[in-house]
């Protein structure tokens, strides 16, 4: 026998949490991800940006998960508010009631303005700091190395403009008085792979491919200048042929590390055996590039270095929450 159910009938017979659970299931990502990070005591520095007084808005724990969510998947300003408004299970993770009202687009720049890029920055060291609790950063081997973030395609405008105020081109030297990122640059990894915007120089762990270290370059900054800002102070180096300097080696060394460089071919001792061997051990690890995106969302240097972070705080995640199984975990959050 079947009979007919009114239209909210059986809503009216469930809860929130039965709704929230039906709808983001146990091994859902996001439950994850809330089971192995304590996202209130992160948050905690976080809310040193806003007062006492006045009124109250949303909250900041809301707000950083929602930005999380908003690198996680790849969401503009206007997706993320429409996700946070209809999808059920980012309105669960961000910590929004069925009924409760979310935030608009502008939410989202405002937020990441009053955070700032330093406690962006120490919020990645702290979402690593629990991962490192976890045994999931090995400290042994680290790859290093450097990929494209760019800001525009074009500048045949600005280079116009250029030519018309008089010089002889538009070059590194006059861009920024031209171009709309003010700190964006020409850089090239070869006389083919030409691009402007920013450099994103990285530190992978090698043990399960997370992110340790992030630094954020105008485009023709060279690769080895940024040795000391994003190397480990222990185990072993891999990096690329762009970083065979002796200045770079030394450095290396100074701060208590194998150089696993791979040699230039007129380096004279350049071991192609051994070379090989660095390259194997480094090649699962490039990957890691390829799921970052290379287009800037923002202008300026503070803004690129705070997408950077975020992003790399996403990668991480989406990693972790493949590599640990919750129920396994002795507690809930790592303390």
């Amino acid at each position: 026998m079947q009979k007919e159910i009114g239209t909210n009938e059986a809503l009216l017979l469930q809860t929130e949490e039965d709704i929230f659970t039906a709808i983001v299931g146990a091994d859902h990502a996001f439950r994850k991800l809330n089971t192995i990070i304590n996202f209130k005591k992160i948050s905690i520095p976080l809310r040193e940006c806003y007062s006492d007084l006045g009124t109250t808005g949303v909250d900041v724990e809301k707000g950083l998960k929602a930005l999380l969510i908003q690198f996680w998947e790849n969401y503009s300003d206007r997706q993320m508010e429409q996700a946070v408004r209809e999808n059920l299970a980012v309105r669960w993770f961000c910590g929004f009631g069925l009924t409760e009202s979310t935030p608009d687009h502008t939410y989202f720049c405002k937020l990441r303005k009053r955070l700032g890029t330093k406690r962006i920055a120490d919020t990645f060291e702290a979402v690593n700091a629990i991962l490192q609790s976890y045994g999931l950063f090995g400290n042994v081997f680290a790859f290093i190395d450097a990929s494209t973030i760019i800001t525009k395609t074009a500048l045949w405008e600005e280079r116009d403009q250029a030519i018309a105020d008089g010089a002889e081109k538009l070059n590194n030297k006059n861009v920024s008085e031209y171009a709309a990122d003010k700190d964006a640059k020409w850089g090239a990894k070869s006389k083919h792979n030409i691009w402007f915007g920013h450099k994103r120089n990285v530190s992978v762990d090698m043990r399960h491919g997370l992110i340790k270290k992030v630094a954020i370059t105008p485009a023709n900054v060279p690769d080895y200048k940024v040795i000391t800002s994003v190397c480990p102070t222990e185990g072993a180096v891999f990096a690329d042929k762009l970083y065979d300097t002796k200045a770079t080696n030394d450095a290396i060394r100074a701060r208590g590390c194998y150089a696993a460089t791979i040699r230039k071919n007129n380096n004279p001792i350049k071991n192609r055996d051994l070379d090989r061997f660095h390259s194997s051990l480094r090649m699962p690890f490039e990957g890691t590039f390829s799921k970052l995106s290379k287009r800037a969302r923002y202008r300026g240097h503070a803004k690129v270095v705070m997408q950077a972070f975020l992003q790399s705080i996403a990668y991480n995640l989406k990693k972790a929450v493949r590599i640990l199984v919750p129920d396994a975990l002795n507690v809930s959050y790592a303390t």
